[in-house]
């Protein structure tokens, strides 16, 4: 049963995206759950088979492998103290020979601590002059919170997903009563803080010559109820094409999806921009636009997804469709799309002209075949099949020059999986029904753009993150800090 819930749960997970993205959510949420307690009765059944003495046959038992605990969580040996004389015969010629190590995980809870920083006051008895040391720096003006504290309160808001009523609510229980107006207050002041940050990260973002482009939908609060709004993500990842310069992303929110928004955020940019093929963009690819046109690189995982769903016998059976709406076309433009993709996995990494030259060599021509079969079964097809939309969606006149990109400029991908990956984070926070966005959410752009190389790599990192951001201030962010940070993100 568990492991048919888990295969059960994969596929949930591949298809959440989809358009029923709401009712597989709920549903994967309710299977994991279960997952969950099956998975704890029978470890809690294992524990009492183990304190049962039951006589059994002689056999081999294969040993269980266990994986090890990370190599950099510090070690803490606890040695037991060995007997002074022999068990057997009372002998104290007894000589160490080894030791067994028995390793257990164990955490250390979160402690509170109030920091008192003493400024001493004196006074000159021979011109009666009083000294007293400076104030130390605090990151917020007039602050009572800690660089430590700040950090924690916005890596779980941002990159863990609590929002602000969770965390004032475990913080109570933990003893320290902190009101949600106080927490919102103190994130609203870190945004301002990281302004220089988020403006230095924008501007190696947009020094790119290609970037990639998406956007999700966040709830928007408004009278009422909520409305649907749009978080942006600008991507710069160089290093498929063997590309030296960190990645980093930039975040914009806007309040709708009209095509202005994506013509504002990339206004004096130019580029090789990979994205979807929403129409949004096409003010963008204007040859009038200045500083010039955009060149348009669209995604292959989009289109190979619109076979896909065509192609994929499992979840056709499962819905409890007949095996004749199974498209077979569907099924060989698949075959031939991953062909594609087995080629961009050997070339990932290596130089443009590399990659550029293996892809003529090897990619063009399965391209030119993929071409001319599907044009020669759209002529079979009737304008209202499923198949034939997925066909078109690739062959448009407006698409297919981005669709081929890729075999001009070697610096461009397959995909457009980078910027989808950034957006993970946001998808996770609205799944939890944590993401609730106001009219003015300029901070959570600032938040995002600077903790998502940090939500990337994880949270192990949150020492250093709270020692760069915040310890040392904007003096430190002025001096140095951006340099280190860009050094960081690029491990």
């Amino acid at each position: 049963m568990i492991a048919g819930l888990k295969l059960e749960i994969a596929l949930l997970k591949r298809d959440k995206y989809g358009r029923s993205a709401e009712r597989s959510a709920k549903l994967l949420d309710q299977l994991e759950l279960q997952l969950g307690e099956l998975i704890a009765d029978a470890a809690e059944d294992r524990v009492q088979a183990e304190r049962k003495t039951t006589k059994v046959g002689a056999f081999e038992r294969r040993k269980p492998v266990k994986k090890a605990f990370p190599d950099h969580l510090p070690r803490e040996r606890a040695v037991i103290e060995a007997p002074s004389t022999c068990s057997c015969c009372g002998s104290e010629r007894i000589v160490k020979m080894g030791e067994d190590i028995t390793e257990t995980l164990e955490v250390i809870p979160r402690q509170w601590k109030v920091i008192q920083t003493v400024r001493e006051k004196f006074t000159c008895r021979a011109c009666e002059k009083i000294t007293q040391p400076p104030a130390p720096f605090h990151p917020i003006p007039r602050g009572w919170a800690g660089p430590s504290l700040l950090a924690m309160i916005v890596f779980e808001k941002y990159g863990q997903h609590q929002p602000l009523n969770r965390q004032a609510e475990r913080y109570a229980r933990e003893g320290v009563d902190l009101s949600l107006s106080t927490l919102a207050d103190q994130v609203g002041a870190v945004a301002e803080l990281l302004k220089p940050l988020n403006a230095l990260i924008e501007a190696h973002v947009f020094t790119a010559a290609r970037l990639h482009g998406d956007d999700t939908t966040v709830p928007l609060l408004a009278r009422g109820g909520t409305k649907t709004a749009r978080l942006w993500t600008y991507v710069r990842d160089d290093r498929p094409f063997d590309g030296t310069a960190p990645p980093a992303v930039v975040f914009r929110f806007s309040s709708d999806r009209a095509g202005e928004h994506p013509t504002k955020h990339l206004a004096g940019w130019k580029g090789v921009l990979q994205a979807d093929a929403y129409a949004g963009y096409n003010q963008l690819y204007e040859v009038a636009r200045q500083p010039g046109p955009v060149a348009s690189a669209l995604c292959w995982a989009h289109a190979r997804r619109k076979f896909f769903e065509l192609a994929d016998v499992q979840t056709n059976i499962r819905k409890g469709k007949s095996p004749k709406e199974i498209s077979p076309i569907a099924v060989e433009a698949v075959k031939r799309i991953d062909a594609l993709f087995e080629i961009e996995r050997m070339v990932n990494g290596q130089a443009p002209e590399a990659r550029l030259e293996i892809r003529k060599r090897q990619s063009a021509p399965l391209v030119a075949d993929l071409e001319r079969w599907l044009r020669g079964e759209r002529a079979l097809l009737s304008k209202h099949a499923k198949v034939a939309k997925a066909i078109d969606y690739l062959l448009s006149p407006n698409h297919w020059p981005g669709f081929t990109r890729f075999l001009e400029d070697g610096r461009v991908c397959l995909s457009n999986n980078a910027a989808e990956r950034s957006l993970r984070g946001v998808e996770a926070s609205e799944r939890n029904k944590t993401t609730r966005a106001s009219a003015t959410s300029a901070k959570t752009d600032i938040h995002l753009t600077v903790l998502n190389p940090i939500y990337s790599k994880g949270a192990e990192h949150i020492d250093f993150r709270g020692n760069l951001a915040f310890h040392g201030g904007l003096r430190y962010l002025l001096h140095g800090g951006q340099t280190m940070w860009f050094k960081w993100a690029a491990i």
